[in-house]
């Protein structure tokens, strides 16, 4: 099925694979509901595959995501995160604070996403955004739900989110 997407191309004697617009902004919303869910780890692994060359930001206004500093800063940013999700006082991702992050990081990931493939900046910042907002509102929901239908403690449900938010978004990254 996969294969139906991709398409192989020629670019200055590089064979490489051209994916279809919509497998493109696929990959931005879903990149953006990684951003949901732990609104740091989506630019974070975006700036990662930016400096790996996974994500072609070059010539781009976000080429900058592809810099050491990008990487050391969003990496740092989204350990912090992880560690401070798992406090008692931390906000909810629902609360203005926390959703308004989600809706920046997933615009900026989208786009990077987007951008890497040839496609609108514009646009996948707007899917990526709605990602975020999707993705806040479902991981809350399927967190808090677990935590209850499981009667274990939110810590090891967190845990796990943390663990599909970073594999999901490496995996998307590495599409490219």
């Amino acid at each position: 099925m996969l294969l139906k997407f991709l398409t192989l191309r020629r670019h200055q004697g590089y064979i490489s694979l051209a994916m279809s617009i919509s497998y493109v902004l696929f990959l931005a919303f879903a990149i953006g509901i990684v951003s949901g869910m732990r609104s740091l780890t989506a630019p974070a692994v975006a700036a990662w595959a930016a400096h790996r060359n996974w994500l072609n930001l070059a010539s781009s206004p976000l080429a900058f995501m592809g810099s050491t500093a990008a990487v050391a800063i969003f990496t740092v940013l989204a350990v912090v995160e992880l560690i401070t999700d798992k406090l008692p006082k931390t906000p909810s991702r629902t609360k203005p604070v926390g959703l308004i992050a989600r809706i920046v990081c997933g615009a900026l990931s989208g786009a990077a996403v987007s951008v890497s493939a040839g496609q609108s900046l514009g646009f996948g910042a707007l899917l990526g955004a709605a990602g975020g907002i999707a993705g806040a509102y479902a991981g809350y929901q399927w967190r808090t739900g677990l935590v209850k239908a499981l009667g274990v403690p939110d810590f090891v449900i967190a845990l796990l989110e943390d663990a599909i938010a970073i594999g999901g978004g490496l995996f998307l990254v590495s599409r490219f």
